[in-house]
């Protein structure tokens, strides 16, 4: 099984569960009028970048939950920031 994002303005991209590593909010000032929320999916390769604003985000975040260990204390702080910054959620042990 495997996460796959279609940007709009590139190509598909598309990462292995059994190949994410960590997982990570990366949360810009640019809001509230730009996307400033987005999921970095990282594995060896280069990260996968997911805005909050895609398509089935909802779908996603609820399969990133059920990872072991999910820290969903640091999700809820990423989603209060307003600065840019990085928050680590998940990571392989």
């Amino acid at each position: 099984m495997a996460v796959s994002y279609s940007p709009p303005d590139g190509a598909a991209r598309r990462l292995a569960w059994a190949d994410l590593q960590a997982v990570e909010i990366v949360t810009t000032s640019d809001g509230p009028f730009a996307v400033d929320v987005f999921r970095g999916l990282l594995s060896d390769g280069p990260p996968l970048v997911i805005p909050q604003s895609a398509d089935r985000s909802g779908v996603l975040l609820k399969r990133l939950q059920e990872l072991p260990g999910f820290d969903n204390h640091a999700f809820i702080v990423a989603m209060g920031s307003t600065d840019d910054a990085r928050f680590l959620c998940w990571k392989r042990t």
